[in-house]
């Protein structure tokens, strides 16, 4: 399966016309995007409020349509053994397909690029010599730039063509990292394809170690669902949640690349922070109790003592005739509602409808005939409406959860049997805040006022939602997610080997039980294609502490030479550091120097005082600012061509315990693609040794 390098024009030169067709390609969605362009609404539309919404959809239309001139139009070709039926085919005929990132057709509507999430691309990525599919040569293209440059050819079916890798494959793979997160459409493998490629329905949860592609295969997922589920998912909408902004930053290039613009990013604190402000921190005893799922029983507890039993009648005047609703007819209204369990805000909202009717049923009784108006004109009487007010009054959930951490009293009432003592003085605060504007909320109190919010009304509910990272998650945080997609599904992605927060849970049957979707089909992906195989080989020596039981990644990259562990003198550290650093900008790509938090501003120093400017992660990198400062913190899910990793042990003392420590370090040690340099003044930590 040799690859063929691009040597002229002539006409009998593959390369030559696999080009022409690159070019004619080009043209013809130039020429979509122009027909958008061109379009005249202004006697389609009845008025302007329709005007305007086919204006907005016809500019998306034409953004999706942009030619990203260094992404390829199309990365491979299948030529099939027998003729496609049109309806497969996106209306083609013929033996011949061009894979792409998007639809391209011609003038006559037939298609020049088929889009690699129809049904007749699903074969470029499974078939095999073991089922090739129907396919008897699958070509590969290899781009430098936006320059088609050369093409590599497997024939399925000859049986005296040796199977090989593919090296356009392998180059695709580990080209140099410039920039935000790119695709990997060009790449994705049958066993990433399988989950890409999961119906709608049902929620995946997706466990890999680094470098095995779960974040690109999470996106690629929502970019085919949206190919096939469009106007449902137009309607209900989608979601990314990342970690932080820098990750956020990182990936966003990828779904509009693949024409996809319309996909939301948000982490879970941009989600919960509508009512409040997040200006204060909890101490990690503190987070991980708010952050236990014990605490929405918590809160439902406290809602519920709001209701209060009647013990008065509800006398209603209207004219001349006085209506009286006995307390123990009121009271059996709530109890029913007490008893279906609603959204607090709902039974809120039944209760003067259900006194109402009775009232109704009263005046019916002695020949009136009231209708609907009557019913909604009593119960906005006066008399209802104060009865209502003293029996379930309206709550607002920040200030239930203000009460609930300034009233020691009010919360061992409600977390008897739930919360230990030790557990309530850790969540209380010590300088109780005077209302909800003062008070200096944290992370954890945003989550728990989210939880209040469903209860007392209930959150929107998105068509998919996929939660990268989710091992970081808290069970009330994966709750707050879970809303977001209960009438919906879900993409878990994660690593259990990197969880490293005081509450990362310990298993995917836990955190999918708090997501509310218990039957999501997991999946593992063991086979790495990013970290070379000596680094995820050095870094898996920590598994058995951080992770026992996890299958550890088996890297398909040899990289010789790709690991370099230094000890160097205390005092030479810093200088020793930049060196290295130095050493990587040799290279073509990007270069990440990860180091414990306390380090970054030593190290900053250093490398300002060698004359070098850095980035921060989050800003993009480009040919001429291609070395990233990288607190040890906010490393994970980035990645990097090589990597200069300062101070293991820093690293690890870090962190609150040594687990965590472990496992900051494992992130770290697996974020480079084609090199690592570890430096140590001081011993590794023993599992590394």
């Amino acid at each position: 399966m040799p690859a063929h390098e691009f040597e002229s024009d002539t006409t009998t030169d593959p390369l030559a016309h696999e080009r022409a067709h690159l070019a004619a390609s080009r043209a013809a969605l130039r020429a979509m995007r122009e027909d958008a362009q061109a379009l005249d609404i202004r006697d389609v539309t009845a008025n302007w409020v329709n005007a305007a919404v086919l204006q907005a959809q016809i500019d998306e239309r034409i953004k999706s349509l942009a030619d990203l001139a260094h992404t390829p139009l199309f990365f491979g070709r299948l030529d099939y053994l027998h003729v496609v039926g049109a309806e497969e085919a996106e209306g083609a005929e013929g033996e011949e397909f061009y894979i792409g990132r998007r639809h391209v057709h011609d003038a006559q509507g037939d298609p020049m690029v088929i889009d690699w999430r129809a049904p007749v691309s699903q074969p470029f990525y499974r078939a095999s010599r073991k089922d090739p599919l129907d396919v008897g040569r699958r070509r590969r293209f290899g781009y430098t730039g936006g320059d088609l440059t050369a093409y590599e050819d497997e024939h399925l079916t000859d049986p005296a063509e040796a199977e090989q890798t593919s090296k356009l494959l392998q180059a695709e793979i580990e080209r140099p990292r410039v920039g935000p997160m790119r695709d990997i459409v060009a790449t994705i493998q049958p066993e990433q394809d399988e989950i890409v490629r999961s119906e709608l329905g049902g929620t995946v949860c997706v466990q890999g170690g680094p470098g095995t592609g779960k974040t690109a295969v999470g996106l690629h997922r929502v970019a085919y669902l949206l190919y096939a589920h469009r106007e449902r998912l137009a309607r209900t909408g989608t979601l990314v949640v990342g970690p932080n902004q820098s990750f956020l930053h990182y990936i966003e290039q990828v779904l509009p690349a693949l024409g996809e613009l319309e996909v939301k990013q948000a982490t879970v604190e941009d989600l919960v922070t509508g009512q409040i402000e997040v200006r204060g921190t909890d101490e990690a005893p503190a987070a991980v109790v708010k952050g236990d799922a014990r605490m929405a029983e918590v809160l439902r507890r406290a809602l519920r003592s709001h209701v209060t039993l009647p013990t008065e009648p509800v006398m209603v005047v209207r004219g001349s005739r006085r209506w009286r609703v006995p307390a123990y007819e009121i009271e059996e209204m709530v109890q029913e509602l007490l008893a279906r369990d609603m959204r607090y805000g709902a039974a809120h909202e039944a209760l003067p409808q259900r006194i109402a009717h009775a009232v109704l049923v009263r005046m019916e009784q002695s020949g009136e005939a009231p209708d609907d108006r009557v019913q909604n004109s009593v119960a906005r009487n006066p008399a209802v409406k104060a009865a209502v007010k003293a029996i379930w009054p309206a709550v607002d959930p920040a200030k239930l959860v203000l009460r609930l951490l300034s009233d020691a009293e009010f919360l061992a009432e409600h977390a008897e049997g739930l919360l230990t003592e030790d557990e309530q003085k850790a969540i209380l605060w010590t300088k109780p805040a005077r209302s909800v504007k003062t008070a200096k909320w944290s992370a954890a109190d945003a989550v728990l006022i989210d939880e209040a919010g469903d209860l007392v009304s209930r959150t929107h509910s998105l068509g998919h939602v996929v939660i990268d990272e989710a091992q970081d998650l808290s069970p009330m945080q994966y709750r707050a997610v879970g809303r977001r997609c209960s009438t919906g599904s879900a993409t878990v992605l994660g690593d259990l080997a990197q969880g490293t927060t005081p509450w990362s849970t310990q298993s995917w049957e836990q955190a999918l039980h708090h997501l509310g979707k218990a039957d999501a089909l997991v999946e593992e992906l063991t086979a790495g294609f990013r970290v070379p195989r000596d680094v995820i080989a050095y870094a898996s020596r920590l598994l058995p502490v951080i992770s026992p039981g996890l299958t550890p990644v088996e890297s398909v990259r040899e990289s010789p030479g790709s690991l370099s562990v230094r000890e160097v003198a205390s005092d030479a550290l810093d200088a020793a550091v930049v060196a290295a650093c130095e050493e990587s900008l040799a290279h073509e790509g990007s270069i990440g120097l990860i180091a414990a938090d306390a380090r970054v501003p030593a190290l900053a120093d250093a490398l300002t005082a060698a004359g070098h400017t850095y980035l921060s992660p989050g800003q993009e990198t480009t040919a001429e600012s291609r070395l990233t400062l990288v607190p040890a913190s906010l490393a994970k899910g980035l990645e990097y061509d090589y990597v200069v990793l300062d101070e293991p042990a820093a690293v690890v003392d870090g962190e609150p315990d040594e687990r965590t420590g472990l496992r900051r370090l494992y992130v770290a040690l697996t974020r480079a693609v084609s090199g690592l340099t570890v430096l140590h003044a001081v011993p590794l930590p023993q599992e590394l040794a």
